[in-house]
């Protein structure tokens, strides 16, 4: 048994030495990373790289001589990176102005441009599931504010409906078709219906019900 503890011991002590060596390497890293984003900041980095001489790592980590060839970073590198961030931050005009177009006078028709964009992007792959005809009833639903959404109560089941199997259950996703704990059920219009849903796919319903919203 003392054996064994001692052993134990060794190899803790390995681990936390260890786990040491790589905070400070992610450390000399991180201060790395922190300034070369400053450098691509200023109007002329790669001059004031070399008139300085110095190396952008602190002092005291073992990998501050290899870093930089490590990450093959060069000054070169850093001058070829700023264009691409500029780009980054161009904003797409067609989409501002269909947006703008839309604003003027909001219509919810998904023939209008700026919706269509956004169906086509966002909202049909985010109603994307495995039962196609359940999925687009959602929609529809979502689309004319009659969606239900409420969390499963936690009483037993006393009796089975005959449409138990389409309408999934507490273990089974109605959407998905797969056996997943179900904490919540949805109901569409008047239907009296209960579907139940796994938190993934409530997740994605409740997602586009917040979007339609806000718009």
């Amino acid at each position: 048994m003392v054996r064994e503890a001692n052993i134990k011991q060794a190899t803790a002590e390995k681990q936390l030495k260890e786990a040491h060596g790589k905070i400070d390497v992610l450390q000399a890293e991180v201060a790395a990373l922190k300034t070369l984003v400053l450098s691509t900041s200023l109007t002329s980095p790669t001059k004031e790289l070399q008139s300085s001489g110095k190396t952008p790592f602190k002092k005291g980590h073992a990998r501050n001589k290899s870093m930089s060839s490590a990450m093959g970073v060069s000054n070169q590198d850093v001058a070829m990176m700023q264009p691409i961030v500029k780009d980054c931050k161009e904003a797409d005009l067609a989409l501002y102005n269909e947006f703008r177009s839309w604003k003027d006078d909001p219509p919810m028709d998904r023939a209008c441009p700026f919706l269509d964009k956004i169906y086509k992007e966002d909202i049909f792959p985010f109603l994307t599931f495995s039962k196609s005809e359940l999925a687009s009833a959602v929609l529809e639903a979502v689309e004319n504010n009659t969606l239900g959404i409420e969390p499963v109560g936690l009483q037993p089941v006393r009796f089975v409906k005959a449409s138990a199997v389409e309408c999934g259950g507490p273990k089974k996703c109605a959407l998905s078709g797969q056996s997943k704990i179900c904490k919540h059920r949805i109901k569409l219009g008047d239907s009296s219906n209960y579907y139940y849903i796994s938190p993934f796919c409530r997740y994605r319903i409740t997602s586009v019900c917040n979007f339609f919203t806000y718009i």
